[in-house]
């Protein structure tokens, strides 16, 4: 069926996605390189070119030694083609914002006594450890620094992470140019994901029908979180009143996911292998003419992780965890997908994986998943086999190249029983 929703983006006009950088500048570098939509210009400057869009789908920093590299290069592409780049906020964007306070004598009830009154540098590794997971983001934030040619204390470490989030701060900037939502044509972006909890859900109690309407209801209570941030008001029994958003974008306590947010919600099952959203919650979407859910925030492998179901597909492009270094590569038009990446198989050895398909195309095997074993049928490989896929116990997966005679007679379907995330 046609979509005829206001806004519609044309079959012809390209979406390039990119998500959970995580502060790999090689990881935006390689998708830059040799891309037909985005380019960097010298080396450093993010260009999309006429007539396409570039959609960055949240986690900029935390694993790697050029987060304020990667969070100023988006900024700066944001600021000067602002109606061709949207940025999501992911929870390792947001998550920054607790630093002004609990750097400052306000730390998370949960934190130890001993880390109380522990200096600086010894207090926010703590939270990097424990509360963000984000282990090394104070060694590489040391090391970007020291890039500069000065050297760096401790508490110059700790200066530079509060100074992100203070007037004028690069992530400070950086989260307000951020929404949590974005709709083009039949496609809805998420950082995390889409369930019956989160649909049309907004954490003031509200629910909007219409996934625009929600949308927007959403974007626009997390500009007003961040005006009350920005103004550091205070609720009257002293607690910040941008509070819910940092609850937003983290688990619920004692859980690893939260299937209210669309940040921190999943679309997979605990060991992070994927699945699509209930038959209710496919046709709830559809009556708004959405038709194709993307998210990151979850590592699925490699490459992107395409599920499909008739006129319904679902991306998972967080490959942050895979092993090859570049990132993989999704371009996107309302009646097709194209994916491009580097696997690197069981064996050892690397393959190219390259495919184009169009929505609502039940004749290729790509988005399905075997009944007998729960492996998802990931792509061809340029070897000629198709990539099998699974994710395991530990956060391990399994990516094996398959003959095409090998799936012959074998009975293919949704992948749905992971869809419930928990």
């Amino acid at each position: 069926m046609a979509n005829t929703h206001p806004g519609t983006s044309r079959s012809d006009h390209p979406i390039a996605y990119l998500t959970d950088v995580e502060g790999i500048w090689e990881k935006l570098d390689s998708f830059c390189q040799d891309n037909p939509h985005v380019h960097l210009e010298a080396g450093e400057r993010l260009v999309v070119r006429p007539g396409a869009t570039f959609v960055y789908g949240g986690d900029a920093v935390d694993r790697g030694a050029d987060g304020l590299r990667v969070v100023r290069t988006l900024l700066e592409a944001r600021r000067r083609q602002p109606s061709q780049v949207v940025l999501l906020a992911g929870n390792r964007d947001i998550n920054k914002l607790r630093l002004l306070r609990e750097l400052n004598g306000h730390p998370l009830p949960k934190t130890p006594t001993d880390m109380r009154a522990a200096p600086r540098p010894v207090l926010l590794r703590w939270i990097f450890d424990n509360t963000m997971g984000a282990s090394d983001a104070f060694e590489f934030r040391r090391e970007e620094l020291e890039r500069t040619g000065t050297p760096v204390s401790e508490e110059d470490v700790v200066d530079s992470f509060l100074e992100d989030v203070r007037p004028g701060g690069t992530m400070r900037d950086y989260l307000s140019v951020c929404q949590l939502a974005h709709r083009t044509g039949n496609t809805l972006f998420v950082h995390g994901g889409v369930h019956e909890r989160s649909l049309g859900a907004v954490p003031t109690g509200e629910h909007v029908e219409g996934v625009d309407a929600w949308v927007e209801a959403l974007n626009r209570w997390y500009r007003e979180q961040l005006s009350a941030f920005r103004e550091e008001r205070l609720e009257l029994d002293g607690t910040p009143a941008w509070e819910p958003l940092i609850a937003y974008q983290a688990p619920i306590p004692g859980e690893r996911i939260n299937l209210g947010s669309v940040v921190y919600g999943r679309m997979a099952d605990s060991s992070n292998h994927p699945g699509l959203p209930s038959p209710a919650l496919i046709e709830a979407l559809a009556l708004s003419g959405i038709h194709r859910v993307v998210v990151g925030h979850t590592p699925s492998g490699d490459c992107p992780s395409v599920l499909r179901e008739e006129s319904f597909e679902l991306i998972l492009a967080d490959n942050s965890y895979g092993r090859v270094e570049g990132a993989s590569r999704v371009f996107l038009r309302d009646d097709s997908i194209s994916v491009e990446g580097q696997v690197k198989l069981e064996d050892g050895r690397l393959e190219r994986l390259r495919f184009q398909l169009t929505l609502g195309d039940t004749s290729s095997p790509i988005g399905r998943q075997l009944l007998d074993t729960g492996q998802l049928v990931k792509g061809p490989l340029e070897s000629g086999d198709w990539l099998l896929f699974r994710a395991l116990p530990q956060f391990r997966v399994e990516q094996l190249p398959v003959a095409p005679s090998a799936l012959e007679g074998r009975a293919l379907g949704p992948a749905r029983a992971a869809a419930q995330g928990v």
